[in-house]
């Protein structure tokens, strides 16, 4: 009986996790090596800091420059969509 119970539990938590990650939305990893607000090259000031916008990860040259990023988040989102010939 203990044995019937543990195995439920565990398909029951492995079911649970593997929905959650399919509820998830795959998150876009951000392509470029410089930050988003300031144009500096990421770690010139330190440590990125990294965090994600809706679907999108972000990363900015430091911790400041996200004061910035969330008064206006479209217009810097603008450098990662692909150039238009």
């Amino acid at each position: 009986m203990k044995h019937t119970l543990i195995i439920l539990g565990l398909a029951s938590a492995l079911f649970t996790r593997s929905s959650l990650q399919a509820s998830q939305p795959k998150l876009k990893e951000y392509p470029l090596k410089i930050c988003l607000v300031s144009d500096n090259k990421l770690g010139s000031m330190g440590k990125p800091y990294k965090f994600t916008h809706e679907d999108q990860r972000v990363e900015l040259c430091c911790k400041p420059c996200l004061k910035k990023f969330t008064k206006e988040p479209v217009k810097y989102l603008k450098k990662l969509e692909p150039k238009k010939k």
